[in-house]
């Protein structure tokens, strides 16, 4: 993949950023590359007429320079009081129609990093928003070690690639021990690589420029391509040391994997550059984006305090808020919460409360667990046990605790009234056997693994409505359902139900740290307040229960909910997306197609008038998210059931591109 561009920033103003704007930009097109210039804000002066004219540049200069302001002065500034705002999306567009006119293009940034261009948007967002490299200009005399050190480290703790220094020498005076030394200080103790001086520049025309700066200016490292040396040998050791999950690893070792090296957005970047649209949203997690800032930012400040402290006997202040902002979204009744590390340790604790709730008030024969038909609730084996995919599970059931099964519908095309007949099998169970049960746990709504299986409307009432008149604790496990993949914050919420037990996963940090939580009714909880000498104790607990960096990230990201209103903004892309959907229904290897909120699955069958599915060994849905992968979308299927589950940021544009791309892939595969 090529490079597409490079940004100019400095450690501060008048260092050089448009000398070597100008030098590389000769450089470059001395090596008969087509290179394109960009300044986005100016304030004052004329550089970038200047520089457009220099590089003979023929596009249009409101693209070139979207911003001008009279004043000397920092852009925001400027911009205020000219009476006028900074948009970052039009400098964004503006920079879009540019470089796909040139192979390289060159944007030189104002100031430094930290500048201000608009309210909560810096020079350093926009270089995150361009995906950019950046290139950092200094000079060369006293004070650069500190000033280049910091811009090194801010932008590398903002996740922005520096690829190097470019010194810059503002004057002919005779290099002194700072000019000679400063350079290796600054590699020594930033590891970043040092890409030449400009000399000074007493004539800037370009044969001057050129035969001044080529030999002074490193070029190669500038013009890099991606390693590919490096993507081998991280492929050569993944097949050597890891062991993939849900993998079958003879396939992996025939393969070349695709190894992820960083994200923006809705995109995974490998380490050839390449970006793929995250479809599944890293396997149901991501909400907000890869590398939102707020959470990012969260992070660090937290790294800064607290990485991890113990809840055993102790408390920390992430976990604490946490807590309380859980409470407040959550189903009411839902009081206290007790964190894990993933959905299968929630459903685990989950089932051992509702369990050991029963035995401490004393009704020892409510020990048994009903669970659904082709549930799944995670893979340790507390969470295997009311799980009931066999594909997933039969090979533990020697391991594994006995647990009722009820039967429920769970392909194409059943009727509602199905369903309610399962709810009579339901009642006549618990009416039968009740006092022996402790707990019914369900996926609400949509049944995720089972290939997107969603309930009408009633379906969770009536089970809630069934729990309660036989005494047995719901627990609903809304791990993949919560955080806004239903289009409500919880799929509980859609029927109004209040369950007992709710474990809580996957979303709940926004897709940055592993982190769970099962929340409970004061109700269960008080049924844990026993004496020291009584031994009712919920003898349960992890290293990491309510890391601080987990919970800061949960915390982040339940703050970008209600600053961004991403609920709200969701409702439409929801219907866009069932819109779009229909379209599918056409196609003869589709047999149904099943959405709730941003949650969708679209079945494929082998025939459409008799309904009979492809095999499990034709891999079907294996094959379709290969040929997606081909067109620049990641996507895992669930057998035969491709699953479309885009992070709840995804563009309207973005969310178009992964419906065409799957439509078009199914086409190819199976039509």
């Amino acid at each position: 993949m090529k490079q597409k561009g490079i940004f100019i920033t400095a450690t501060g103003t008048g260092v050089g950023k448009t000398y070597a704007s100008l030098a590389l930009g000769h450089l470059l097109k001395d090596k008969n590359i087509d290179v394109g210039y960009m300044k986005p804000v100016q304030c004052s002066g004329d550089d970038a007429s200047k520089l457009t004219n220099a590089l003979d540049l023929k596009d249009e200069f409101t693209l070139i320079n979207p911003y001008y302001f009279e004043e000397p002065l920092s852009p925001h500034i400027a911009a205020k009081r000219a009476g006028r705002r900074i948009n970052p999306h039009k400098i964004i567009k503006a920079y879009q129609k540019l470089s796909a006119e040139h192979e390289m293009m060159i944007v030189e940034g104002a100031g430094g990093l930290l500048v201000p261009l608009c309210k909560d948007y810096l020079i350093a967002d926009l270089i995150k928003d361009l995906d950019l490299d950046v290139i950092i200009v200094a000079s060369l005399g006293l004070g650069t070690i500190n000033h280049t050190l910091l811009s090194i480290n801010q932008a590398k703790s903002l996740g922005i690639n520096v690829k190097g220094v470019l010194f810059c020498n503002a004057s002919k005076k005779k290099a002194g021990i700072p000019e000679k030394t400063n350079p290796r200080v600054i590699r020594d103790f930033s590891g970043a690589d040092i890409l030449g001086q400009i000399p000074f520049l007493d004539k800037v025309g370009k044969r001057a420029i050129i035969a001044k700066c080529a030999k002074s200016i490193f070029l190669d490292k500038i013009i890099k391509s991606p390693d590919k040396v490096l993507t081998g040998r991280l492929a050569s050791m993944d097949k050597q040391y890891v062991w993939h999950p849900f993998t079958q690893m003879r396939d992996w070792l025939e393969q070349e994997p695709l190894i992820i090296d960083r994200a923006k957005g809705s995109y995974l970047i490998d380490t050839d550059g390449n970006k793929y649209l995250d479809g599944v949203s890293s396997l149901w997690v991501n909400v907000h984006g890869h590398a939102q800032k707020n959470i990012d930012q969260a992070i660090k400040a937290q790294v800064n305090k607290l990485s991890h402290s113990t809840l055993l006997g102790l408390s920390n202040t992430p976990s604490v808020e946490l807590a309380k902002e859980l409470v407040r979204i959550a189903p009411k009744g839902l009081e206290k919460v007790f964190y894990s590390d993933s959905g299968s340790t929630s459903v685990e604790i989950a089932i051992k409360m509702a369990y050991q709730y029963w035995q401490n008030i004393g009704k020892k024969k409510k020990t048994k667990i009903v669970h659904l038909e082709n549930s799944y609730h995670g893979d340790t084996l507390g969470s295997v046990s009311v799980g009931g995919i066999s594909l997933f599970h039969e090979v533990y059931s020697r391991l594994i605790f006995k647990a009722i099964k009820l039967g429920f519908p769970s392909r194409m095309n059943i009727g509602s009234g199905d369903y309610f007949k399962c709810l009579n099998k339901l009642e006549k169970l618990l009416q039968s056997e009740g006092r022996s049960v402790c707990a019914f746990i369900v996926e609400p709504i949509v049944q995720g693994a089972a290939g997107m299986i969603m309930w009408p409307e009633g379906v969770l009432r009536e089970m809630s409505r069934i729990c309660t008149k036989y005494e047995v604790l719901l627990i609903v496990d809304e791990v993949a359902t919560g955080f806004g993949r239903t289009g409500k914050m919880f799929a509980c919420e859609h029927e109004g139900v209040r369950p007992d037990i709710m474990c809580l996963a996957k979303g709940i940090t926004g897709g940055y740290l592993p982190l769970a939580a099962t929340l409970t009714t004061k109700r269960v909880f008080d049924g844990f307040l026993f004496d020291y000498k009584d031994k009712k104790t919920f003898f349960h607990g992890h290293t990491y229960t309510g890391n601080p960096l987990c919970c800061a990230a949960a915390l982040a990201n339940l703050e970008v909910f209600k600053k961004e209103r991403t609920l709200q903004k969701l409702q439409p892309k929801i219907g866009f997306l069932a819109k779009k959907l229909k379209g599918f229904e056409k196609l003869d290897r589709v047999g149904e197609v099943r959405q709730m909120g941003f949650m969708v699955g679209i079945e494929l069958i082998k025939d459409k008038r008799t309904m009979e599915p492809f095999s499990w060994e034709e891999g079907i849905g294996v094959k379709v998210c290969k040929k997606v992968r081909e067109k620049g979308v990641i996507l895992r299927p669930l057998g035969n059931v491709i699953v479309l589950m885009p992070p709840l940021s995804i563009t309207l544009k973005e969310l178009g591109v992964l419906l065409d791309v799957t439509y078009s892939s199914i086409e190819e595969i199976v039509c």
